[in-house]
């Protein structure tokens, strides 16, 4: 048996909500409360008061602080602080990493404002030390209403939804669900690190519901978001991803009426304009016809200008699109050296660990030309020399790489 918690996000999600519902449903403030402080240092202490929203009862928590706070903090002066807090240090990645695509800038570097404060420490701090409290060991969420509108921000006026809850809602069901900003950076940064799916409530034995209640209360919604906490049956347990979760959409066209000599520059433009991956299938069409099916694996936000390159391109009449799931290894290059020459060396890794690596192909094969060697035998040195460079399965990234 495990409990489960499924978290009710169809009125919005903010950290301070979540915490509030936990809370509610039981998770003890003072265990919350010392949770925070290891991290906090007593700098802040989280308040709770009954209120109503539209009618609906529910808890406000509060978080005071009590000590001045740096407004700007990086994510490398967060994940010190947060030390040995691994789920929240894991909420806190997530939205660095998304802050740093809207942004173009590496995670590290990112400036979480007013997010890196102290009452947004306690808010992912308490909502991960009350799930532990309660004796939590798996949770999903439903559906989740980012709002409309815009909001202000550091820089001027924004469009609701935020670009970082945007970019954190990838993959999730959404909807609009009324006017204001209804989801928080923090909050969907929350939800997407701790919940397992996007799913209705799943079958299991209600025990406990937590009602956490935001700071407005706009007439005709109840602002809050609710947690059903109960019992259930185990999964079926599967390996971690091996890397960080992303939305793709696949694109797909069967063509039987194109030069064949044509399909190395197609998909070479596919993949210089930013498709992850571009291959080609034979396949056998109405009658009898000889075909290929053309694939290309993309971004949700390339898939609109990558079809109008197809449709350019080749001959086709019409392409299939599916939503997908991918798990891509963080990845970029380093240099290693063979016999005088530069040698490109791809690395994927994650969390600081080297899990692949390999040589480009393209710099092996011009080096065995000017040898004139064969070209597994330069793999071979080139593996050798990114070995000697500690650029090996297993070990701890000891460099900055070039993006890829």
């Amino acid at each position: 048996m495990t409990r489960h918690v499924w978290i009710d996000a169809s009125a919005g999600v903010a950290g301070d909500m979540l915490l509030g519902a936990l809370l509610d449903a039981g998770a003890s403030l003072p265990a919350v409360q010392s949770a925070v402080d290891a991290v906090a240092g007593g700098a802040v202490r989280i308040r709770t008061r009954e209120v109503t929203r539209a009618g609906l009862r529910a808890l406000k928590a509060e978080v005071e602080v009590l000590a001045d706070d740096p407004s700007h903090r990086t994510w490398r002066d967060l994940r010190d602080r947060l030390k040995e807090a691994d789920a929240a240090t894991a909420v806190f990645r997530c939205l660095a990493e998304a802050e740093g695509r809207v942004h173009g800038i590496p995670a590290e570097d990112v400036h979480f404002h007013e997010v890196g404060a102290l009452d947004a420490i306690a808010d992912v701090v308490g909502c991960c030390a009350a799930l532990a409290d309660l004796g939590v060991t798996s949770v999903s969420a439903g559906p989740v209403a980012l709002g409309s509108g815009t909001v202000r921000a550091q820089h001027g006026r924004l469009p609701v939804p935020a670009p970082a809850v945007a970019e954190l809602a990838r993959g999730w069901q959404v909807s609009a669900g009324g006017d204001g900003e209804l989801a928080t950076p923090t909050g969907m940064a929350l939800l997407r690190t701790l919940a397992r799916a996007c799913e209705p409530l799943p079958p299991m034995v209600l025990d406990r519901v937590g009602v956490g209640a935001g700071t407005r209360d706009p007439a005709g919604r109840s602002n809050v978001v609710r947690v059903l906490v109960g019992a259930g049956e185990a999964p079926v347990e599967e390996p971690p991803p091996a890397g960080r979760e992303q939305s793709a959409v696949l694109l797909e066209a069967n063509v039987d009426d194109l030069d064949p000599r044509l399909w190395p520059g197609i998909l070479a433009a596919l993949l210089r304009r930013g498709a992850s991956d571009a291959w080609l299938v034979p396949i056998v069409m109405k009658k009898g016809r000889p075909a290929h099916t053309l694939s290309v694996l993309c971004s949700p936000a390339l898939a609109g200008p990558l079809r109008e390159q197809i449709f350019r391109d080749t001959s086709t009449l019409g392409i299939r699109h599916s939503p997908y799931g991918k798990v891509a290894l963080d990845r970029g290059f380093a240099d290693v050296t063979v016999d005088d020459t530069r040698v490109v060396v791809k690395i994927g890794h994650r969390d600081g660990v080297i899990l692949q690596v390999m040589p480009e192909f393209e710099d092996v094969a011009a080096l065995a030309r000017r040898q004139d060697r064969p070209e597994r035998l330069v793999l071979q040195d080139a593996l050798a020399a990114a070995l000697d460079a500690g650029l090996t399965v297993g070990a701890e990234l000891g460099m900055t790489l070039r993006p890829a």
